[in-house]
């Protein structure tokens, strides 16, 4: 009887699914990507990124838990030779800095926390403190009421994201409705971040509303996703109102706005199924009182906010993607701006094994001569390949 009760624990433990529960989960990836960049004006350049990611999460009880996501780098090639390329790595925008160099020589080792967080959930409660990301974006490609966590669509290498420091509290109302309030400090004074969103669903529309103070500005916005005659369609709209215009004309960077702006946005996808699960996106984007940008290598490198997702008051977006073979899966893509600039790309990936995934990308930005791609063409191909754990 012994012998059956020890056999039958020993077998149950092995059935998926039956395992005990763990209390903590470790996963992440390692992966290797080499750059080639072709600019028209200047020498063609090479450059390597080796990017291991390891993600912790502890369950101290089914209300507690602690999250850490970790990204360590070595980056080396002639990107070195850039002045402030290291300082840019090393570059961390939140409360508080948690990204550093360990060197900064022939080779820069960097390693950053972006995620770091302690979450409590009791019922329909759920409060979160530390770095996280917030995601208050309905669309896919531009996301107008992403106050907190904008990101560039053409950086595909960082698909978890940047965090914030923030401390956010949450309320369900209900299967799809509810409350969310978030506090994020600056270190710059006067230029706490907090907003409310309300979010809810009816008659097959999701839908949500958003208000408060994003660093310099008031915003209110709204957003929605609903599907019609088979298509997704989703929306985004935010308006941004200076706090202080006198203010911000003295303390403000480039890479922000003084003006009231207007930024909307609306995309729609359908898929087409069949053998190769075909699938089409196309996002129109509008911002009311777009930045001035010195050059296209300042634009793609600095941080952006929701005021800054383009250039220009119009921007056009398309893909299509489908499956090549059973492993493989192609997208194209394309965007066009209003001073004529473009962007072509292509991309490839292709499942090696279970855990292996061989990426390959063709970026190409140009434009008319007076554009702002136009004055330096370049096209940039890169090829990646990532083990995950």
């Amino acid at each position: 009887m012994l012998f059956l009760v020890i056999l039958s624990l020993n077998v149950r433990s092995a059935v998926p699914g039956l395992e005990p529960k763990k209390s903590w989960q470790l996963d992440g990836y390692v992966k290797y990507m080499a750059t080639y960049a072709m600019p028209k004006t200047q020498s063609n350049t090479l450059d390597h990124l080796l990017h291991n990611r390891m993600n912790f999460e502890y369950r101290f009880s089914d209300e507690w838990r602690v999250n850490v996501g970790m990204r360590n780098r070595a980056l080396w090639g002639d990107a070195l030779d850039l002045p402030g390329y290291a300082e840019l790595v090393a570059l961390d925008n939140g409360y508080f800095d948690l990204s550093k160099n360990w060197r900064a020589g022939d080779v820069i080792f960097n390693t950053q926390l972006d995620r770091l967080n302690v979450t409590w959930n009791k019922d329909t409660w759920r409060v979160r403190a530390g770095r996280f990301r917030v995601n208050w974006s309905m669309n896919t490609i531009w996301n107008p009421n992403d106050i907190y966590n904008a990101y560039s669509i053409y950086d595909f290498d960082y698909e978890e994201r940047a965090g914030t420091d923030a401390v956010s509290i949450s309320k369900s109302l209900g299967f799809a409705d509810g409350v969310d309030v978030i506090f994020a400090p600056a270190k710059d004074s006067g230029q706490d971040s907090t907003a409310l969103r309300y979010l809810a669903n009816q008659a097959g529309w999701d839908y949500q509303l958003l208000v408060g103070r994003s660093r310099l500005d008031y915003v209110i916005g709204a957003g929605f996703s609903t599907d019609l005659y088979e298509a997704g369609i989703r929306g985004e709209v935010s308006w941004f109102d200076p706090v202080n215009a006198t203010y911000q004309e003295k303390s403000v960077t480039q890479t922000k706005s003084t003006k009231q702006t207007t930024v909307a946005s609306l995309e729609m996808d359908y898929s087409f199924g069949g053998e190769r699960n075909w699938l089409g996106r196309t996002a129109w984007l509008y911002i009311s009182a777009p930045q001035d940008v010195n050059s296209a290598l300042a634009y793609l490198n600095l941080p952006l906010d929701a005021k800054t997702l383009s250039f220009t008051r119009h921007t056009w977006y398309g893909d299509v993607s489908f499956d090549l073979t059973s492993l493989n899966r192609l997208t194209l893509s394309a965007s066009y701006y209003d001073d004529h600039s473009y962007f072509l790309g292509a991309s490839s990936t292709y499942s090696l094994a279970n855990d292996w995934q061989f990426l390959t990308v063709i970026q190409a930005f140009g434009g008319g001569d007076d554009s702002l791609f136009g004055e330096d063409p370049t096209t940039l191909f890169f090829a990646n390949i990532k083990y995950s754990f």
